[in-house]
């Protein structure tokens, strides 16, 4: 569908650049100033161009790391984005990375987007592109190309191409209709995966495809169903007696693990293999253990459980065995989902009357809490492990919305919708 060309063009190699070039991000430090980055109107014959550097330069404004700087302040207009700049030009506006491009339409009707980002103070490419595509896929263009940039500047991988799978709720809240949907992680291209008429609940994506699991009524009896976005295949997962909570995909996606509660009133944890269809019970308490979360090496499943009087965040080995309370905070934890870097874990606090997003390390240590409201809760991580995705519903407002947050918790942004949402879950880099 893509296809991606280096592009040297004669000046200087696509390759690391030399231990003196100064632009670069660190993203592990605790307060990070963001870049100043000039991005220019992509060269195109049509508004192609402008849209792809308008998403180019979102994508990164929001990622809290840079700071797209005015076209007003640029001293050079780009006619040639094959030469080099006057670096000078861009020295003095303070812009420590520059971003330049064309957009130009093939024989055969695909687009041809090609970008270069420069190091300015060094004097040097840092990376050069092109990507062919056809017109639908021009945004999808553009959050590669920023995914590239983030990548070449923080050493880690982008999140920008990528798509959230959620609850979308309209009409009024005693009638409340909810539809799955799915949309670009910037919420555009919404796109309805379910037509209301049934009560649907928990999607959640799997880590290695572009499929989902989630809980419909539409029977009038909670069942798990496996969907491929791409083809709008349906299987049934299972039909389980009594309540079926928040089923999730293993880390190779061959499983699903999820809370059933069974006649005698307690909640506990199994795990499906969707070849067999075989299910194990890996939890067998008198009380109820729900939401659990595979790490991302398939070994430990994070979960909650009120078996120590109020919920708590407890930790397994994958077979069920060596349970361990990590959470010891006041308050209740509820929702907690393994980053998919492995190191953190993020939940859901309620405490002191109010609704807490967090993270912790995975043996509990280090808790942080990053964002405080009304009603809040459904983190869901971003396939880099540095964002995180939740919904909350601010008092009085009507209904929840989407928002995110980075590890640093000062990088807080609301996620447009047409409608009220909720639920959200993160694809993996699209393919």
């Amino acid at each position: 569908m893509f296809t991606a060309v280096v592009l040297a063009g004669g000046l200087t190699a696509v390759a690391a650049p030399p231990a003196w070039a100064l632009v670069e991000i660190d993203v592990n430090k605790g307060n990070i100033e963001p870049l100043p980055i000039a991005i220019t109107d992509f060269l195109s014959s049509n508004e192609l161009g402008a849209e792809i550097t308008s998403v180019i330069s979102s994508d990164l404004k929001r990622s809290g790391l840079f700071a797209p700087i005015d076209k007003g302040a640029f001293i050079e207009k780009i006619s040639n984005p094959d030469a080099a700049p006057r670096f000078e030009d861009w020295k003095v506006i303070n812009a420590q990375a520059l971003v330049t491009g064309r957009v130009t339409q093939e024989g055969d009707g695909r687009l041809r987007a090609e970008f270069r980002l420069w190091d300015t103070f060094a004097g040097e490419q840092l990376i050069g592109e092109q990507f062919f595509a056809n017109k639908a896929n021009a945004r999808r263009v553009a959050h590669i190309i920023a995914d590239a940039i983030y990548e070449r500047l923080t050493g880690e991988k982008g999140y920008f191409d990528t798509r959230v799978v959620f609850i979308d709720e309209s009409g009024p809240k005693n009638q409340r209709k909810k539809r799955l949907a799915i949309m670009d992680q910037d919420g555009a291209n919404v796109r309805y995966l379910s037509d209301g008429s049934a009560i649907t609940l928990t999607p959640r994506f799997s880590p290695t495809r572009q499929e989902i699991t989630y809980m419909s009524y539409e029977s009038g009896q909670p069942r798990v169903y496996l969907l491929q976005i791409e083809t709008g295949q349906r299987e049934l997962v299972g039909n389980f007696p009594g309540m079926t909570f928040a089923p999730r995909f293993s880390p190779d996606g061959q499983k699903v693990i999820m809370s059933l509660l069974r006649d005698d009133g307690n909640s506990n944890v199994f795990a499906m293999d969707l070849r067999s269809r075989t299910t194990t019970r890996l939890t067998n308490s008198n009380s109820i253990d729900t939401s659990p979360s595979y790490s991302p090496d398939g070994r430990q499943v994070v979960f909650t459980s009120d078996r120590g009087g109020q919920p708590q965040i407890y930790v397994m080995s994958a077979d069920g065995s060596g349970q361990n309370r990590i959470s010891f905070g006041g308050g209740s934890y509820s929702t907690p989902v393994w980053s998919p870097r492995g190191d953190l874990i993020a939940f859901t606090k309620q405490s002191g009357g109010e609704f807490q997003i967090g993270v912790m390390k995975t043996d509990g240590s280090g808790e942080r809490i990053l964002s405080t409201g009304f009603q809040q809760e459904g983190p869901t991580w971003a396939p880099n492990g540095r964002y995180i995705m939740f919904f909350k519903e601010a008092a009085g407002s009507g209904g929840p919305r989407l928002f995110s947050i980075d590890l640093t918790g000062r990088n807080e942004q609301a996620i447009p919708t047409q409608n009220f949402a909720s639920d959200p879950a993160w694809s993996p880099l699209l393919e």
